[in-house]
């Protein structure tokens, strides 16, 4: 997050506190393998992820906009790992799980790298400007109470379930909101469609569950129990 630091003038000899700001001060921040940090380091994540500040002794310093974090987690190893507390991975919006390439794809990216880095010769494809700006427009997309009703009773589908010991939190019901407005405005609508939200939802939800030891003995993960809500929760229909 960073640290004060004295510094001193050498012409008075008058000293001042001096705030340094730590790798945190960025539009993007990248958490490589993040179960490799201790839980001082990912406490120190929470109110950045939040509230998009930092805070260092009595003062607080605001993050710049737009502020993003991406972590990758280390899913074999178990030494030298710790495992990531339910507040934090509350604040991550999504999970993705990348898994091997297919062969066109591994092939493509021996050809990538053949002769030279494509990583060194990256350039910028949008501004934080333009990225700012499209997260105020995501807001805008219309979201019917009737959907707004759906994603509030998968949410509480989860926290009702007979295998989950905690389910999705408020925010994760304001997770599930957002990405399904993105994902409205992705596939060009400025309204939700109860498609939006189930396809997103198995991204959003299933990294905020604790299930219950007995269900993981009978080979049953999060993924299994977020489709088992959203094929019970009644869908909207048009006219409802």
């Amino acid at each position: 997050t960073g640290t004060d630091i004295i510094e001193e003038n050498p012409a008075t000899g008058h000293r001042t506190w001096t705030f340094v700001p730590g790798p945190i001060f960025g539009n993007i921040l990248l958490a490589d393998e993040i179960n490799r940090t201790p839980p001082k380091t990912q406490s120190a994540l929470l109110e950045a992820m939040q509230e998009r500040q930092v805070t260092v002794d009595i003062a607080t310093h605001p993050l710049p906009r737009p502020f993003l974090v991406m972590a990758t987690q280390n899913p074999i190893e178990l030494e030298g790992t710790f495992p990531l507390p339910e507040a934090q991975l509350d604040r991550f919006l999504m999970k993705v799980a990348l898994g091997y390439p297919d062969v066109s794809s591994e092939n493509d990216m021996l050809l990538r790298f053949e002769r030279s880095d494509p990583l060194q010769s990256l350039e910028s494809v949008v501004t934080p400007e333009d990225i700012a700006a499209m997260q105020d427009e995501v807001r805008t997309v219309r979201v019917e109470s009737s959907v707004r009703q759906y994603i509030v009773n998968i949410c509480r589908g989860t926290r009702a379930h007979e295998d989950i010991l905690l389910g999705a939190s408020p925010r994760a019901t304001m997770a599930l909101y957002r990405t399904a407005q993105a994902q409205a405005a992705i596939n060009g609508r400025d309204f939700v469609i109860p498609d939006d939200v189930k396809g997103i939802a198995p991204f959003v939800l299933t990294h905020r569950l604790v299930v219950n030891p007995q269900t993981r003995l009978r080979g049953r993960e999060p993924e299994d129990i977020v489709r088992d809500v959203i094929n019970i929760v009644p869908v909207p229909v048009e006219g409802t």
